[in-house]
C-alpha cells in the first residue's frame, strides 16, 4: 500500500470548502471516449481521461475498498480537487511563480523515498498498477505551485502578537487538573447544500471503513482532510477541553481510547476525530511559547488560504460537463 506524502495527498480537500460540483456520467467511460471534457476552469479543460486516473491513484493509495459505493462518494471529491489544482495553478501563473520540471521529480522522488523505494522503482511499481505517471506530477506541481503562493504572499500576512501567545497560555493554565485529549482529525468540507450532501454520505463512509478495520484513520487523513496537520494524519495534539469546542468535546467523551466519533458537523463541514489519549493537564505539559506561536500562525494561514481559494472559485468561470 502506497504511503501518502504532503505533496500527493490527492488534493480531494486541498480546497478548503467544496461547491457543489458532480461528478460526469461519463467519468466510467471507455479509453475512446476517455478525452471528452469533464469539465472547464477558465481557459484550462479537465478531461474524463483525468477524473478517471485520480480516481485510481486515490483508490489505490488510501486504502479504501474499491467499491461502487465508495467511487461514488469519492467522485464529487475528485472533481473539486481538480478543479482547484487548476484555479492553483492559474493564481500561481498570474503571480508569477513557477515550478519546473526538476522540482516536480524531486517531489516524486521523495514520495518514492517514503515508499523505501528508489524513484525508478516507484515509478516502475505505479506503472505495474496501471496508475498515471501523469496524475500523480500533475498533482505534485500543483501542490508544489500553491505552497510557493502561500509562503510567498500569504506567509507575511499572518501577525501573531504576543498579546494572542499570552491568551492561549493562561487559558491552559486555568485549564491545570481537567482532562485533555491526544486528537486527530479528518475534515471535510463543504459550500452549499448540494455539497453538504455529499460531504456528509463521504464522512459517515469515512468512519464505516475505519471501525470495520478496512482503514487507517491517519492514511484517510492525509488522503482527505482540509484539516490543518493533513499531512501528518491528522494530528492535533494535545488539546485541553477548554480549548475544544462543545460538539467536539461530546463527541470525545462519547468514545474510548482509539476509537473515532460520528462526524460532527460544523458551519463549513463535518469532522471525524480519532481519540488517540487523554490524561490530567499538568504545568508540565503545557507548550511553550514558541509552540503556541507556531500553533496559531499554522491556523490562519491555513485559513487564509481556504479564503483565497473561496475568492479564486467565486471569480472563476468552472463549467462542469456531463
Amino acid at each position: 500500500m502506497m504511503k501518502i506524502s504532503h505533496f500527493i495527498a490527492a488534493c480531494l480537500m486541498v480546497s478548503g470548502i467544496s461547491g457543489g460540483v458532480t461528478i460526469p456520467k461519463t467519468v466510467y467511460a471507455q479509453s475512446g471516449i476517455s478525452q471528452q471534457i469533464a469539465a472547464v476552469v477558465n481557459e484550462d479543460v479537465i478531461s474524463v481521461d483525468d477524473v478517471r486516473e485520480r480516481l485510481m491513484l486515490v483508490m489505490a493509495s488510501s486504502g479504501l475498498p474499491n467499491t461502487p459505493d465508495i467511487r461514488g462518494k469519492l467522485a464529487p471529491q475528485i472533481m473539486q480537487g481538480l478543479i482547484d489544482e487548476k484555479l492553483m495553478v492559474q493564481e500561481a501563473k498570474r503571480l508569477n511563480v513557477a515550478v519546473d520540471e526538476a522540482e516536480v521529480q524531486k517531489g516524486f522522488g521523495m514520495v518514492a523515498q517514503q515508499n523505501g523505494q528508489s524513484a525508478e522503482t516507484f515509478k516502475g511499481m505505479l506503472q505495474r498498477g496501471g496508475l498515471s505517471l501523469s496524475t500523480m506530477y500533475a498533482q505534485i506541481g500543483a501542490q508544489m505551485a500553491w505552497g510557493k503562493v502561500v509562503q510567498a504572499d500569504m506567509r507575511p500576512k499572518v501577525v501573531i502578537s504576543d498579546r494572542d501567545v499570552d491568551d492561549v497560555l493562561e487559558r491552559l493554565k486555568r485549564a491545570a487538573g481537567s482532562d485533555e485529549y491526544l486528537v486527530a482529525e479528518i475534515f471535510i468540507p463543504f459550500g452549499d447544500a448540494k455539497s453538504e450532501k455529499d460531504a456528509q454520505q463521504l464522512a459517515s463512509g469515512l468512519v464505516k471503513e475505519i471501525r470495520g478495520g478496512k482503514a487507517e484513520f491517519f492514511k484517510l487523513a492525509q488522503q482527505f482532510s482540509k484539516a490543518a496537520g493533513s499531512a501528518n494524519g491528522g494530528d492535533l495534539g494535545w488539546l485541553a477541553g477548554e480549548q475544544i469546542d462543545p460538539d467536539m468535546l461530546a463527541a470525545l467523551k462519547k468514545v474510548s481510547k482509539g476509537q473515532a466519533t460520528d462526524p460532527v458537523k460544523t458551519t463549513g463541514g463535518y469532522h471525524i476525530y480519532l481519540l488517540r489519549d487523554k490524561r490530567a493537564v499538568s504545568t508540565d505539559t503545557i507548550p511553550s511559547r514558541e509552540q503556541v506561536f507556531n500553533m496559531l500562525g499554522q491556523q490562519r494561514l491555513d485559513r487564509m488560504q481556504r479564503r483565497r481559494l473561496m475568492d479564486l472559485r467565486a471569480a472563476s468561470f468552472v463549467e462542469v460537463r456531463g
